[in-house]
């Protein structure tokens, strides 16, 4: 259905993208470091699972709503903004008890994979640049388009795993020697919550 040379340089494109630093892959990086590599792989599962809603959405033309309705594309980008904040004030409470990776307040793989669906799917800026890139690879000389936009998007997501896995894997290395120190914990959760303050501001300022 895709000729070789087309998915190759489709995938090339897309790795670029996930290396290119961004809301998820800071996002992988600092609960990583916070909580561990196992932490920043269910992450970046919840993450590629946006990346399949997003695909989809694409595929079944839902994403075209959220280019042209200003209501749809703000109540997202507002909803996505006020759980990146939920997230910053959580990292602002947390104490250095929280960080030690096993303690009773480390998220469990269940609430790390919602994260990471949350981040990905509350973003409508995501829907919209695959709405403008996928179809880019996508010919209807070839078969049908829906297909093709599948095939692409699990390409993407493919990428995306890869590259994230690997920052969550060097990012938990760093984050485990740094976990060892109770002031290294409280830096961690204060960056971590700046962080997730500073790309809620961006996403809530966010224009189509």
């Amino acid at each position: 259905m895709l000729p070789l040379d087309t998915a190759l340089l489709f995938f090339a494109a897309s790795v670029a993208l996930a290396l290119a630093p961004g809301p998820d892959n800071i996002f992988v990086l600092t609960q990583s470091a916070l909580h561990g590599r196992l932490a920043g792989i269910f992450v970046t599962l919840g993450l590629c699972t946006g990346v399949m809603l997003h695909t989809a959405a694409v595929a079944l033309g839902v994403a075209a709503l959220f280019a042209a309705s200003a209501l749809a594309f703000t109540v997202l980008k507002v909803l996505g903004a006020l759980y990146l904040l939920y997230l910053a004030w959580q990292a602002f409470r947390a104490g250095a008890c929280a960080l030690d990776g096993g303690g009773a307040t480390a998220p469990r793989p269940r609430a790390l994979y919602a994260r990471g669906v949350l981040m990905s799917a509350t973003n409508p800026k995501v829907a919209i640049f695959f709405l403008a890139f996928l179809p880019q690879f996508a010919d209807p000389a070839r078969g049908p388009l829906t297909l093709q936009l599948l095939l692409l998007g699990a390409l993407f997501m493919l990428s995306a795993l890869l590259v994230f896995s690997a920052i969550a894997w060097s990012s938990g290395t760093l984050g485990a020697r740094l976990r060892r120190s109770p002031r290294a914990q409280l830096i961690l959760n204060r960056l971590a919550g700046t962080v997730f303050a500073g790309l809620a501001l961006k996403l809530a300022t966010a224009s189509r």
